[in-house]
């Protein structure tokens, strides 16, 4: 433990504190500019604050001159594999794995306090960096415990990356892509859990309710509802009606309402069908972050530092 005494003289924090109350079971968070001129994130604790840089590294630093300490671990995967031409060989001690958790901890004090700010867009980066360390880490850690240990918040994770992603496109007015990626995320951690726990899990309850709150303000399009009734009258039995509905759509069809039709459900009894209880195993090849990225931009797209406090409000209410 290493004590000093020296140059203390005005450290003392009660001033930045005044008129900031800490309030339980809420994410007390600001935007402050610092002496240097730039923003800072502050988050207020019941003992006092932590302060953060709004963009790299949020405590500032640049471990072995890189940017953040996956930087620097992904600068030697790379080298590694320009030299041996494979990934093969590769591994992370444990020390290296110690350092990015530590790391990975400060980004979910960061994008907690962004989320809660409507920083959506540094969101996703705080909790991609996040995936990122899971994956580094599962597929190149040399002990066990290392490869596994973070696992556990993959979900978490996942769900905070979403949720932005849905709240992005909610803020610039396009709801209908938001639920695609509500939908897309609860998906992807339903296939973390092993069957029926998924749909219990915290993750899966927030992304269900943003889900159910956000249909409910999306009015339904004619032919989807056209559709919906077609399907329950045909799960009814209710030939004459699924058949009425049946030429109801076709007419929409001739007279050009869509481009498409999805193919329509048959006017004959339904036959049951049953889906396996088991878990299906998620398979993960590691990609590098370039590779990654790049695929991203084709698609709609928390380590345990604290207990993650009550939610923020989605913003859908």
């Amino acid at each position: 433990m290493r004590r000093s005494s020296k140059n203390l003289a005005g450290k003392d924090i009660t001033a930045a504190l005044a008129g900031w109350n800490f309030e339980p079971g809420q994410v007390n968070v600001r935007i402050i500019r610092g002496k240097d001129g730039k923003p800072k994130i502050q988050l207020r604790l019941d003992l006092g604050l932590l302060q953060m840089e709004l963009n790299g590294r949020p405590d500032g630093k640049r471990p072995h001159n890189n940017t953040s300490e996956l930087d620097h671990q992904l600068r030697r995967l790379e080298k590694h594999r320009k030299m041996f031409g494979e990934f093969a060989g590769f591994s992370l001690s444990a020390s290296a794995c110690a350092a990015l958790r530590a790391e990975s901890a400060m980004f979910y004090h960061r994008y907690l306090s962004l989320f809660v700010l409507e920083q959506y867009d540094a969101v996703i980066r705080d909790t991609q960096h996040s995936l990122d360390v899971l994956d580094l880490c599962h597929h190149f850690a040399n002990e066990a415990h290392d490869r596994n240990i973070m696992e556990q918040y993959r979900p978490y994770i996942l769900m905070m990356q979403g949720r932005s992603r849905a709240c992005r496109a909610i803020k610039d007015g396009f709801p209908k892509t938001a639920l695609a990626y509500l939908k897309t995320t609860l998906r992807r951690v339903l296939e973390l859990y092993p069957k029926p726990l998924g749909r219990r899990s915290y993750e899966a309850q927030v992304l269900m309710t943003m889900i159910r709150e956000l249909r409910h303000g999306i009015p339904m399009d004619p032919l989807t509802k056209l559709r919906r009734e077609l399907r329950r009258a045909v799960v009814a039995e209710q030939y004459e009606r699924a058949a009425n509905l049946r030429d109801e759509l076709t007419a929409m069809e001739t007279l050009g309402a869509i481009d498409t039709a999805p193919s329509l459900p048959a006017v004959t009894p339904a036959t049951a069908s049953t889906k396996s209880d088991t878990a299906r195993p998620v398979q993960r090849r590691y990609r590098p972050r370039r590779e990654r990225n790049q695929t991203a931009k084709h698609a709609p797209s928390a380590p345990k530092a604290i207990q993650p406090p009550d939610e923020p409000s989605t913003g859908l209410s």
